[in-house]
Order: structure tokens, then sequence, then C-alpha cells
């Protein structure tokens, strides 16, 4: 039997959005918080190829994340797949308050996450040792959150204008509208050995190395206050066995100071003078910090 002409272009149409376009993926696993899941793989992907796990801020969606950042397009010549997810709840900010949500396989966003990364490595025979989660605002918590609950998941982090993982716990919600302003104004401190402390408890038994963390704030951050950046470099650097080193001023770019902590290869602060909420996305330093 000849295929119809309609039959083929369908069929062509299919397989041009499966490469090279951002696709939804309605059955990745276990999904208790109904996340949605998008993914975007390059026409020219790469044998066995890195993952990242983009995370879009309070409000956004993960297409939007996708149109807003430079990703897909450095895909297309690098060979690497980015998923894209939503949340649809509080506001579409991700769940960083909850007990489940700070929790290993308890129920939460970061349950739903785990498990479009483990889906994607096994569908597209990707390389566990490039897997990388990255995020604006809420999706920079939840990447804080996201290492400190599946950091044998992940290699490395970079996010932009968070809080450290905890930072939000027992928060009545995670959104501007429904959280408890205090750690947002960033008046929650603790020490390096509290914050540690802290992230331990989300993955009792975890023996391993935490992934490598860079994370960007800007000194006029008024809605997520820059405070929060010296909170999360404490959780990180107990976590890491790292201490503070120096400062490189002006790096990667005017106005910017890259905090160097150890030998600079497991953590990085970048401190963004003038800078709001929030610091812009630096998708090539990303890359660099991946090693991709």
């Amino acid at each position: 039997m000849v295929p119809s002409i309609s039959l083929i272009a369908a069929v062509t149409a299919l397989s041009a959005i499966a490469n090279g376009a951002l696709v939804r993926v309605s059955d990745f696993g276990k999904n208790p918080t109904n996340l949605q899941m998008n993914i975007y793989v390059p026409t020219k992907l790469a044998d066995k190829p890195p993952v990242i796990l983009a995370l879009h801020p309070c409000g956004g969606t993960g297409e939007q994340f996708a149109q807003m950042t430079k990703y897909n397009s450095l895909s297309d010549s690098k060979g690497f797949i980015t998923i894209f997810p939503s949340t649809k709840k509080d506001n579409n900010c991700w769940e960083v308050n909850t007990s489940k949500g700070l929790s290993r396989d308890a129920g939460g966003d970061n349950e739903g996450l785990s498990n479009m990364v483990k889906y994607t490595l096994k569908k597209y025979n990707a390389d566990e040792t490039k897997v990388f989660v990255t995020g604006s605002s809420s999706g920079c918590m939840m990447t804080n959150v996201m290492l400190a609950t599946y950091p044998d998941l992940f290699n490395a982090a970079s996010c932009y204008s968070g809080v450290a993982a905890g930072c939000l716990a027992g928060s009545p919600g995670a959104s501007p509208q429904s959280a408890d302003p205090t750690c947002a104004n960033g008046k929650v401190v603790k020490t390096s050995a509290e914050w540690a402390a802290q992230v331990k408890a989300m993955y009792p038994g975890f023996n391993g190395t935490y992934p490598r963390m860079a994370t960007w704030h800007g000194t006029a951050d008024t809605f997520v206050n820059y405070p929060n950046l010296a909170e999360q470099l404490k959780e990180w650097s107990g976590l890491l066995g790292v201490t503070f080193a120096k400062n490189v001023t002006n790096t990667p770019q005017s106005g910017y100071t890259q905090m160097v902590y150890g030998d600079g290869t497991k953590l990085l602060g970048y401190s963004c003078q003038g800078v709001g909420h929030t610091v812009p996305v630096h998708e090539n330093d990303d890359l660099k910090w991946f090693g991709l």
C-alpha cells in the first residue's frame, strides 16, 4: 500500500518538531505536582548529549524562558538538550517552601523535575556526567533546591537572583503574593555550618560530592534583596568545603565582580553593581562554567 501524501506530510511534520523545536512531553514519569515538560532537542544532537534543566522565574512559563534565553540557539551549535519545564501553581512560582518540596522523592515540584531529567537521560542516551541546572529568580531558588535534594543527578549549576536552599522553608507560599517576605528581604541569615546542615537534612545519608555552583545577584535588587547572595555563598562554601579566596573585578563585564572560592572550580559568586531584579542571563558564561 502506497502511503497517502497527507500521511507522508504528517510524518515529515512530526519528525521536524522532534528535533530543532520546543516540544511538549506528556509522560515522563511520576509527576506529583502536575508540571509541564517542554524539551528542545537540536537537529544535530551530540553523541551522549549533555542536558540542561532551565527553570523560569515567577509568573513565567518554560516556553517563555526558552524565548527569553539563548540556550536553544547555542544548543544548535553545541548539540546539548535543554528542558524548559513549567509550574502553574502559586503564580507560576516553584515549590521551594514546603517540607515535601524541600525533600527528596517526597511529592514536590523537585521530584517531577528530577524525573524529567531521568527521562531525558534514558530516551536520548545522554551523558550522566554532564547534567546541569540553571534558572532565574524563582528558578534560581529551585536551582538551589535541586542541588540540595538531587545532588547525585547534577554536575553543576548557574543561576540568577535567587536564595539559598531552605531560605523559604515553612513560608505559606513561594510567590511574592503568598510568601513570608523575610527571606526575600535578605533577613534569613545563618552560618555556613547551619546552612549546610539544613541542606544535608533534605537528603539524609548522602555521602557524595555536591555539584559545583555559580550564582549571580544584583546589588540594586530590592525584590529578592542582595544579602541573599552572601547566604547562598555561605551555604555552598560549607557544602563544597571551600573558602573565599579573592575578588576579580570587572568580570565577566564592567561593574561585575567575580567572587572566587577555593581555586575557582567549585564555587563562584557574581556581584553585579547597580543591577536590579533580575540579573540578565549570561548563557555563554553558563556554558563555560558547565564545560560545554
